[in-house]
């Protein structure tokens, strides 16, 4: 009789909900000390960094705002924005989803956890949930940590933009709040492809790096001269089309397009790895991942899933080939030098004048003209054309520019010396830099209509 009642105890025993999965899995992560280091170097290690780099002389002037690091502290969490997104938040993404079901591999203790939650769709909720949790603080660290160490490090000055134009401290917060946002989605793809390698793979390390490898893979993928519709359709794009928000109109289609891939990635390949969890052999305790099923259900849905995006973005848009193309090249560096061109006017002190009376052209060329005028590299160079009123004589500027593959470019300031020749300019209050010598500029992949 009493076994009797004993077992009836036991079957009717509520099952374990998946927010109680969730806290528990939650603390079993943050007691990790590797996820606790993680934790204090995301919230500390931005804010030093920004406001170190932001007291030297040299800036990071490669990468992008970081020429702006001395004039504003909005500036510095863009910056590592840009370092978050190639390296930081692939490697955190690894080292908390890419682990979290392979740790229980290691340990052995798979029977022990679904004696006690007896439902493996309820186990890998409460651990995906959880890794998410972790990987979202993490995130927050990095923005908030940064942002305040720029502010304080330098002050809450306007942001130029990549066009030239000046954005108010306002409106750069909102813009750079906006940007570690849009970050989130390619972050989130990584994590699901983390989970989906943590639980094909098991013990092995490869489940572990994958989501490193992929991201790298994708970097390498943006730098080669791929059709736009290939380069949106990576959910890495998302990392860069960021940039997008920082000019007048904002070039929100491509930014768009890259947060929906990525999204949809997210959403696919933890969909495949919680196909694979719940149809798990958890008898065999030397269980180590399944290489078939694992290239069946994970290879081969996330690869088509890139060829329909492909075919989508490449009916959706017009654009084709590289979507750097001389027309686009003159009319951005037009647009920066027009705006920047005020900013040094005011700098100088000189009489007020507006875009529409300097009705700023450029011309550029690539390769002397003896290539197709198209396409990124280092050879482009440009002669920006001016009017001043009441100025008979028209204003001309030379500049070499540097256009990455991804619409980024550097412009390089080559002559006269008193317009964009030197790096300083003299002003009533002393020298300052000259926002004409060198500046950032994106060309839009996209047409516009």
């Amino acid at each position: 009789m009493t076994a009797t009642a004993a077992a009836e105890r036991t079957v009717t025993a509520p099952r374990v909900s998946v927010a109680r999965g969730y806290r528990f899995e939650l603390v079993k992560l943050v007691s990790q000390w590797r996820v606790r280091l993680l934790v204090l170097a995301c919230w500390v290690a931005p804010a030093l960094f920004v406001a170190g780099v932001s007291q030297q002389d040299t800036l990071p002037s490669d990468t992008l705002f970081g020429r702006w690091m001395h004039a504003t502290g909005w500036a510095g969490p863009l910056v590592m924005l840009g370092f978050a997104g190639s390296w930081a938040l692939p490697l955190l993404t690894s080292l908390v989803a890419g682990d979290v079901f392979a740790a229980e591999d290691r340990l052995g203790t798979w029977r022990h956890l679904l004696v006690a939650v007896r439902s493996p769709a309820r186990i890998f909720a409460a651990k995906t949930l959880a890794s998410g949790t972790v990987i979202l603080a993490l995130v927050a660290g990095l923005a908030v940590s940064s942002t305040v160490g720029g502010l304080l490090a330098v002050g809450n000055q306007p942001l130029v933009g990549l066009d030239g134009h000046l954005l108010s401290p306002g409106d750069a917060a909102g813009r750079v709040l906006l940007a570690w946002l849009c970050a989130l989605a390619p972050t989130l793809a990584l994590a699901g492809i983390g989970l989906l390698g943590s639980v094909a793979l098991g013990r092995s390390s490869m489940g572990l790096l994958l989501p490193v490898l992929v991201a790298l893979a994708m970097q390498v993928a943006q730098m080669l001269p791929l059709p736009v519709a290939m380069r949106l359709a990576l959910p890495g794009y998302a990392f860069i089309s960021w940039n997008g928000l920082f000019t007048s109109p904002a070039q929100l289609t491509p930014l768009l397009i890259a947060v929906a891939v990525s999204l949809a990635w997210a959403v696919l390949a933890t969909a495949l790895a919680h196909l694979l969890f719940v149809r798990r052999d958890f008898t065999n305790p030397a269980y180590d991942g399944s290489g078939r099923r694992a290239f069946t259900f994970g290879v081969l849905p996330l690869a088509a899933l890139t060829a329909v995006t492909v075919g989508a973005v490449a009916v959706a848009t017009p654009s084709t080939g590289s979507g750097i193309k001389q027309a686009k090249v003159q009319k951005s560096l037009a647009i920066v030098f027009a705006h920047l061109y005020r900013l040094q006017t005011e700098q100088l002190h000189r009489p007020a004048v507006t875009e529409a009376q300097l009705r700023t052209s450029a011309a550029c060329s690539k390769s002397d003209g003896q290539a197709a005028q198209e396409g990124a590299g280092n050879d482009w160079r440009c002669v920006v054309s001016w009017h001043l009123p009441g100025v008979a004589v028209t204003g001309s500027a030379i500049y070499q520019l540097d256009i990455t593959s991804d619409g980024r470019f550097v412009a390089d300031g080559d002559g006269p010396k008193e317009v964009n020749g030197y790096f300083l300019v003299r002003t009533s209050t002393g020298d300052a830099p000259n926002p004409l010598w060198q500046f950032d500029g994106n060309v839009e992949l996209l047409e516009t209509q």
